[in-house]
């Protein structure tokens, strides 16, 4: 397997693993209409660019060619000197084969070298699933939080920090 980082022409690879993904991680937490207006406010090609020109890194794991699923982050994150992971996401085909743990180590590699303290991430409060396996990989939960995200929609999340 491989780790690899993205460059911002290929964004829209990210956006088709998020929009083949989500609709099966997401079926039994979010509502069909709220998948589709996530997906198209947080994976909407300017909005990607615009977070890569502000310093966010994406890496794509891929095996024998195939992508696998991908990550993004961002280093220096505004609680001080540690990272966030905003997206990590597998195809359904890939999970369970190591590729979220690979690219989570990269990630953690990544940031330890600059500096920074822990990794930060959101994870839905409903998906047990990846609880148990950030659990497992030894992130902590920090809090749970509530975020607008607008239309009448709510991300319900645990925010956990793995200590680098």
């Amino acid at each position: 397997m491989q780790i690899r980082l993205l460059h911002k022409e290929e964004l829209t690879k990210v956006q088709s693993i998020a929009h083949r993904t989500w609709p099966s991680t997401f079926a039994n937490i979010l509502s069909p209409e709220q998948i589709e207006y996530m997906l198209n406010w947080m994976y909407d090609l300017k909005m990607l660019e615009s977070q890569m020109e502000k310093g966010h890194t994406f890496l794509m794991a891929e095996e024998n060619g195939k992508e696998l699923g991908f990550a993004g982050f961002e280093l220096n994150y505004s609680e001080g000197p540690k990272a966030k992971l905003h997206k990590i996401y597998l195809l359904p085909e890939a999970q369970g084969k190591g590729a979220g743990k690979a690219l989570i180590l990269e990630v953690a590699d990544r940031a330890r070298k600059t500096g920074q303290k822990s990794l930060l991430l959101n994870v839905n409060k409903y998906n047990q699933k990846a609880i148990d396996f950030y659990t497992r990989i030894g992130f902590n939960e920090l809090y749970k939080e509530v975020i607008d995200i607008g239309n009448g929609y709510i991300m319900d999340d645990v925010v956990m920090e793995l200590n680098l």
